[in-house]
């Protein structure tokens, strides 16, 4: 829940953000001071930083998947999409969580977790829809999304073995390196005019690296680790709809019988996985 809500949060900030700076380059920004904030923290609290010989091709790997590819294929993804479109096609991301488990963990979905994730989209589809005009000039766009989401999903069935350090230290070593890839990227894309941050903007980067790329990512992984893929993933459908409510209180982006019916759906997906979790 704590991801869900940091992160739907961050829609709205990111909106504000790319008034100001490129997205690729402000998650990059955002990402590097959260990973030195979490290391810090760790280096205060006497956990051991330098990570174990022999992993860093699994933090590599981990880092890309879970963190560049997340954040950063996404934030391309607005060059050609709207956020709306974005988060429709991101968040197919539990379904193919749901499909990798299978023949990597060996965690076959039941009925509950078809049915669960079959509310979940719909509520996507019925909030978001999607548009056929345009699509071509879309394509980038959409292939951005979608690689995205099938990356973090395989991130979150392969790579569920943590590294051998402490959760808070892992987490800013994953954020280090999957926000270095950004940072750069991003520097690749498009130079930024730093002088374009406007105090607002500056807010909103705040929050990205305190609560996105630090406390979500930091719940994210300890989720992931403690629930099954299906059940951790379902979860983050809510994204989308908390997005859509803190965009339309935020930035004035209006909400009708549509989102209600969205609403309804989402939420009853994401209760059938966390019963069938219990039970």
């Amino acid at each position: 829940m704590v991801t869900a809500f940091g992160w739907g949060l961050g829609w709205p900030m990111i909106k504000i953000i790319m008034e100001d700076w490129p997205p690729l380059f402000a998650r990059g920004t955002a990402g590097l001071a959260a990973a030195a904030g979490l290391l810090a923290v760790g280096a205060m609290r006497g956990d051991a930083i330098a990570p174990p010989p022999g992993s860093w091709r699994q933090l590599g790997l981990a880092s890309f998947t879970s963190v560049f590819a997340w954040m950063g294929l996404t934030a391309l993804s607005l060059l050609w999409l709207r956020v709306a479109e974005c988060a429709l096609i991101t968040f197919t991301m539990p379904i193919w969580a749901t499909l990798l488990a299978w023949p990597v963990l060996g965690q076959r979905p039941d009925l509950r977790n078809w049915l669960a994730i079959a509310l979940g989209s719909g509520g996507l589809l019925v909030l978001f829809g999607a548009r056929t005009e345009g699509a071509a000039d879309q394509l980038p766009g959409i292939a951005l999304a979608l690689t995205a989401a099938i990356l973090f999903a395989l991130g979150s069935v392969a790579f569920r073995r943590p590294v051998a350090l402490t959760p808070l230290v892992r987490t800013g070593w994953l954020i280090g390196l999957g926000s270095a890839m950004m940072f750069l990227a991003g520097l690749l894309v498009a130079l930024p005019d730093l002088g374009a941050l406007t105090w607002r903007g500056a807010g909103a980067l705040t929050y990205m690296a305190l609560f996105p790329m630090a406390l979500c990512y930091l719940a994210w992984f300890a989720a992931a680790a403690r629930l099954p893929v299906a059940t951790a993933s379902t979860g983050l459908l809510l994204i989308p709809i908390i997005g859509a409510v803190s965009t339309a209180v935020l930035l004035g982006e209006p909400l009708g019988l549509r989102a209600a019916v969205a609403f309804a759906l989402t939420l009853a997906g994401v209760a059938i996985a966390m019963r069938a979790t219990a039970d």
